[in-house]
């Protein structure tokens, strides 16, 4: 098995979550520094904001960085009649921000090609994929072009469909982890498996090196990982909650408030299952019943969570976070990694 320092070229095995979203230029090029991964999220991004998003990378970092995109599923809702409905059910929102309720577009979101193309062009070290497994033109391509591959899973058989269409490594990620279950072989309600389950039969299952996921967020949480057998360790709410990220004030005090107990998995803000606080928003939408398909749903919350995080208001966004919340208690990006390490063996 491939020693992830050599195989991503970085000294530690340490590894930002990448936040749909949620990223920013300034904690991925904060984490790459200290010598781990950092990666950026890319859902939603045109082929112009990703070519954008890695030249301000490049500019922030000459380490090696990571960018991550969504693989469609195939059930994605496109743009139909039904927009108007599923908006309207929303109008409480866009008022309370102040916005109209957004016409339909012409699509959602851009198309997987298109995104490709991009990356292709703008080379990063590291491809990391979520709800599926690349396609062999993919992964031959980005190997022709010296970019890793990095998929990830909910479970042993999604871990072994990625060994085996090619990946470099994997990330396993259990249910305790903030964000979307970026489940794909089965829903994601039966994917509901634990890092500390989940983690050493990925390792005993797969022949390439494991990434551990979920419920890290200080040097205990790695020092288990790596007693699991993973080969590193990814983490997200630990540095979601830094003055580096993207996230909104009242998004970071929402982490350090909320206990690992009153999170919750909801499809109420984008139409995927995902784990975050349990605010006004969601509670309202869930008890309304009304939820459309995604990426539909995500559009449209999009258009008052945006405004509401420019308010500030954290009753009205995405608060996405994990069970491991109340452990992420540093502010600064280089804190976080230096606790991080502290809990990887020395042999790695």
């Amino acid at each position: 098995m491939s020693d992830l320092r050599a195989l991503l070229g970085i000294e530690h095995p340490i590894f930002l979550g990448p936040f749909g979203g949620l990223s920013s230029v300034a904690l991925t090029a904060a984490v790459s520094d200290a010598g781990g991964l950092g990666s950026y999220g890319l859902y939603g991004y045109d082929g112009d904001r990703i070519r954008s998003a890695v030249a301000a990378l490049r500019e922030a970092t000459a380490r090696p960085v990571g960018v991550n995109i969504w693989l469609p599923m195939g059930d994605e809702a496109e743009p139909n009649a039904q927009h108007a409905i599923f908006a309207q059910a929303l109008q409480p929102f866009y008022d309370a921000v102040g916005v109209e309720v957004p016409p339909r577009p012409e699509r959602y979101l851009p198309a997987l090609e298109e995104q490709l193309e991009a990356i292709w062009d703008a080379a990063p070290a590291v491809l990391s994929v979520v709800f599926g497994v690349p396609s062999g033109e993919v992964v031959d391509e980005a190997r022709r072009r010296g970019i890793r591959v990095v998929g990830t899973a909910t479970t042993v058989g999604e871990a072994v469909a990625l060994a085996d269409g090619g990946v470099d490594a994997i990330v396993a990620t259990g249910a305790e982890a903030a964000g979307h279950r970026v489940s794909f072989l089965r829903p994601a309600e039966e994917s509901l498996v634990g890092t500390f389950a989940l983690v050493p039969q990925v390792v005993d299952a797969v022949d390439v090196p494991v990434i551990a996921a979920g419920g890290i967020a200080d040097r205990r949480g790695v020092a288990a990982a790596f007693a699991l057998g993973a080969s590193g360790v990814q983490v997200g709410t630990a540095f979601l909650a830094t003055a580096e990220s993207a996230a909104t004030q009242a998004h970071r005090d929402a982490i350090r408030a909320t206990s690992a107990d009153d999170t919750v998995l909801t499809r109420a803000m984008s139409g995927r299952l995902a784990r975050g606080a349990r605010n006004r928003a969601v509670r309202a939408i869930e008890a309304g019943g009304t939820v459309a398909p995604f990426p539909m749903q995500n559009w449209l919350t999009g258009r008052f969570r945006a405004a509401a995080g420019e308010q500030n208001l954290g009753e009205l966004q995405s608060l996405w976070m994990g069970q491991a919340a109340p452990l992420a208690t540093r502010e600064a990006a280089a804190e976080v990694f230096a606790e991080l390490l502290a809990g990887v063996p020395a042999e790695h």
